[in-house]
């Protein structure tokens, strides 16, 4: 159980009372006159998001008043309670009475308790949460652990978050659940993952392809691809200042496979679990791939560099290749791959891309229900002829500047045709500004929608 959350003890947890402007009178009757009289004294309003620490007569808190939107407003956030982990002081808490969805408000409150502490002291805050009747906390747990793993791998900057240590996280979740893992570098890299090995050539930190698997072989194959590069300079084709700045979150996508495939493994569904990330670091040296140069992929299409700032597709690539070699049922890929995808949807809502229309039309059912935004982009195939090369199968990148999310995507596409599905999510893994349930900093997109997926199909 995960250590926000709290079995029984109800008795002695502080209530938390939640309030519209339609409840907020019959929320009010119930409390002791004397706590009434000071929240009435207090003025308080029952407006979305705020709060009131109520005083009992004994100088103790009694309780807090929480408000939340309308049970019909459209604008309404199931993770508004989340707010509470930060506005309480140290405590054990319950709901007195039920938000509009406890188990998102549950969630929330334990993911909004979320704090980067690798290189400063702790805070010194402790606060819990009874869990509400009906919520199950065993069910919740892996899904706050995994989105924790993903903040923190992606928190940590690249000094201390290379391939090797990316690697090492892959290794410490395989031996957790007991999963087989492998990694591929050197020469052997450099022969059957032509591209990733390319990416990462400039760098002193050698690249490599991570590996790992979970389940019975006769279980459906699902198989996870995370972009693994751990800073990305743009390469020879050199990013400015601002857009070099928050680099460090550019290994994002094999973040998030991690956090998934904890929850996938921590809630043993019925599936074989592959997840491959190619850990790289697009750095500026001697042997750095240059603009022009053409490579031959795993899949044999020889690829042009039209942009070495376009090297997470190329690092895909070959991972979606090797993941196709298998003709699973489903493959999934999570990239911080395009800005085209930031400047369409904004840093909340991750694209996504599929030609299966079962798969996306459950997406988007699931994406709502776990709180966790997903938009559908279309594989628009006539954008293909962007990518077109006069000497090379393909282009990493198109002409025109137009539909650069599509086109990444198309091209990714062109890596794949044995799977039965594959869907790929266009992730930006970061929250600009804390929202609730949502820390300023790393996040975990798209993770959450995709557990409920799998679930209901492999469960």
């Amino acid at each position: 159980m995960h250590p926000t959350f709290v079995t029984g003890g109800e008795a002695q947890a502080i209530p938390i009372w939640f309030v519209t402007a339609d409840n907020f009178a019959i929320v009010c009757d119930r409390l002791d006159a004397r706590v009434r009289a000071f929240a009435q004294a207090a003025g308080f309003e029952p407006k979305a998001g705020q709060h009131l620490l109520l005083a009992a007569p004994d100088g103790t808190l009694a309780g807090t008043l929480f408000a939340l939107e309308g049970a019909g407003d459209p604008a309404s956030n199931p993770f508004l309670p989340g707010r509470l982990a930060e506005l309480l002081p140290a405590g054990t808490y319950r709901f007195a009475n039920p938000p509009h969805d406890a188990r998102l408000a549950a969630l929330a409150f334990a993911l909004n308790a979320y704090h980067f502490s690798r290189y400063r002291k702790p805070r010194d805050k402790a606060v819990r949460l009874v869990l509400p009747a009906g919520v199950d906390g065993d069910a919740l747990s892996p899904i706050v652990d995994g989105v924790t793993l993903a903040r923190d791998l992606i928190n940590t900057p690249s000094n201390d978050m290379g391939p090797t240590e990316l690697e090492d996280a892959a290794r410490a979740l395989a031996k957790t659940h007991g999963a087989n893992i492998r990694t591929v570098s050197g020469a052997e890299l450099a022969k059957e993952f032509p591209l990733v090995h390319a990416v990462g050539a400039g760098s002193p930190r050698a690249p490599r392809l991570i590996d790992m698997t979970w389940g019975k072989d006769s279980h459906p194959k699902v198989t996870l691809v995370g972009k693994g590069v751990c800073f990305d300079t743009g390469g020879l084709d050199i990013k400015p200042e601002s857009g070099m700045l928050n680099m460090k979150k550019d290994m994002g996508g094999g973040a998030t496979a991690l956090a998934l495939a904890h929850m996938i493994m921590a809630r043993k569904l019925k599936l074989r679990l592959r997840v491959i990330i190619p850990a790289v670091e697009n750095s500026i040296s001697g042997t750095s791939f240059r603009p022009r140069d053409i490579y031959r992929s795993r899949q044999g299409l020889t690829v042009e560099i039209g942009n070495t700032d376009a090297e997470g597709r190329l690092v895909l690539a070959d991972a979606l290749a090797l993941a196709d070699e298998e003709a699973p049922e489903l493959i999934i890929d999570f990239a911080t791959l395009t800005g085209a995808a930031r400047v369409a949807l904004g840093p909340d809502i991750p694209a996504f891309f599929t030609d299966d229309d079962t798969l996306a039309a459950e997406l988007v059912r699931c994406a709502a229900a776990e709180n966790d935004p997903l938009w559908r982009l279309p594989l628009w195939r006539p954008y293909e002829s962007m990518l077109e090369s006069k000497i090379a199968d393909t282009n990493n990148v198109a002409t025109g500047g137009f539909a650069g999310a599509i086109t990444a995507a198309l091209f990714l596409r062109k890596f794949v045709g044995r799977a039965k599905s594959w869907a790929h999510f266009d992730i930006f893994a970061w929250t600009p500004a804390a929202k609730p349930g949502r820390p300023e900093g790393a996040e975990c997109q798209a993770a959450r929608a995709l557990l409920a997926l799998l679930t209901a199909r492999y469960s």
